[in-house]
C-alpha cells in the first residue's frame, strides 16, 4: 500500500500571495491580523491559537509579562498539529517599547504578534524579509531551456550574457 505524503503546509501557505492586504506604515509594510486570520482560515479552516498568560504579581494572569526590557506578549499558532510561537514586544506607534502600556497597547501588541506568529507558518512570512511578493516556484528544465534558447537570438553578448546567468543562478522564476 502506497503511503501519502503529508502535505507541507510551510510550503502551500508560503505560496498564498497576501500583498493586496498589505499597508506600508513608516519604512515597515505590515498585514493586518485580521487578513493574516481571514487568509489562514481560507487555507486551514481548522487552525487554532493560543494568547499565553503569565502571572501577576498579585497571583492572577494577565496576557503579557513585563521585566526590566519592557512588556512582551506571546502568542502560538497551530496549523495542521504544528505549533508556531512568537513573542513580542509592546509597542507604540514607532515601534518604540511602552513602559507602562494600557489594555489597547496590549491588545494591539498581541494582534501584531498573531500576525507574526502565522507568518511563521509561511503566511505572509516574505513581508517581515521586505520582499513585495511570495516566494515563486523556480523554472522546470524545459522552460530554463527555453528562455536560453530565446537569449540565444539576442545580438548584444552583454545582455544575451546576463540573461544566460541569471537563468543559471535561478534569478528568474517561474511566476
Amino acid at each position: 500500500m502506497a503511503v501519502k505524503k503529508r502535505e507541507n503546509a510551510f510550503e502551500k501557505l508560503n505560496k498564498v500571495d497576501v500583498s493586496k492586504f498589505t499597508k506600508k506604515k513608516g519604512k515597515f509594510s505590515y498585514l493586518s491580523w485580521c487578513f493574516a486570520v481571514q487568509e489562514l482560515l481560507r487555507v486551514y479552516p481548522e487552525a487554532t491559537w493560543e494568547v499565553h498568560l503569565f502571572d501577576n504579581v498579585d497571583g492572577t494572569k494577565q496576557p503579557y509579562m513585563k521585566n526590566g526590557t519592557g512588556s512582551y506578549v506571546q502568542v502560538s499558532v497551530d496549523v495542521d498539529g504544528v505549533i508556531r510561537s512568537q513573542i513580542h514586544p509592546v509597542l507604540d506607534n514607532r515601534n518604540s517599547p511602552i513602559d507602562s502600556p494600557n489594555s489597547f497597547q496590549i491588545n494591539t501588541s498581541i494582534q501584531r504578534c498573531l500576525a507574526k506568529a502565522i507568518a511563521l507558518h509561511g503566511l505572509g512570512l516574505y513581508i517581515f524579509a521586505g520582499e513585495d511578493l511570495p516566494e515563486a516556484d523556480p523554472l522546470s528544465d524545459a522552460q530554463a531551456y527555453e528562455l536560453n534558447e530565446i537569449a540565444s537570438k539576442i545580438k548584444d553578448e552583454g545582455t544575451r550574457n546576463t540573461i544566460y546567468e541569471a537563468i543559471n543562478e535561478k534569478q528568474i522564476d517561474a511566476g
